[in-house]
């Protein structure tokens, strides 16, 4: 299947490398050997040779490339939630400030690329370009306080369902 390249975006390959540029930025990722790129009348074509995992990587880079296309066009964006008596998060500059219920405040220096923002106190909105990028700082902002069986306190995904357990009777 082809990659349909909007308006003002190119895919270019070179040296190894796959590289979609646009209006906000550019994105490369490795070009295995075996796979090659081919862009015609605005769409991009994953061609790659018959051997045993050529099927499987085409596919794999058709992903990269579309998600590459995507994220260049618009931005891809994960939402979390603070849930818990006094948990706040406050985004100062490049840096996450949250208060989790540890006895210190937790900092969390945003990478290269990434763009967070806070519309309210227990809202976290994390936003780029680069699809694995974005859900890995996600996924890492969850790491300090994933949440918990009992009362569902802690950082989760918005469309996240925590199942809760009974407590125990006497």
């Amino acid at each position: 299947m082809p990659v349909t390249l909007p308006a003002g975006i190119e895919v270019k390959t070179e040296h190894g490398l796959l590289t979609v540029k646009g209006g906000k930025g550019s994105l490369s990722v490795p070009l295995p050997s075996g796979v090659a790129v081919r862009v015609e009348a605005g769409q991009a074509w994953i061609d790659v040779d018959n051997s045993t995992a050529g099927p499987a990587i085409g596919g794999t880079m058709r992903a990269h490339l579309s998600n590459m296309v995507h994220g260049i066009g618009k931005t891809f964006e994960k939402r979390l939630a603070l849930v818990g008596v006094g948990y706040r998060a406050q985004a100062q500059g490049k840096k996450l400030n949250l208060s989790l219920g540890f006895s210190h405040p937790v900092e969390f220096v945003v990478p290269e690329g990434i763009q967070i923002d806070t519309p309210s106190q227990t809202e976290i909105v994390v936003k780029g370009a680069d699809r694995h990028m974005v859900g890995q700082v996600a996924a890492n902002i969850r790491r300090f306080r994933p949440p918990e069986p009992y009362k569902g306190k802690g950082v989760r995904y918005v469309d996240e369902h925590v199942v809760m357990k009974e407590a125990k009777k006497k």
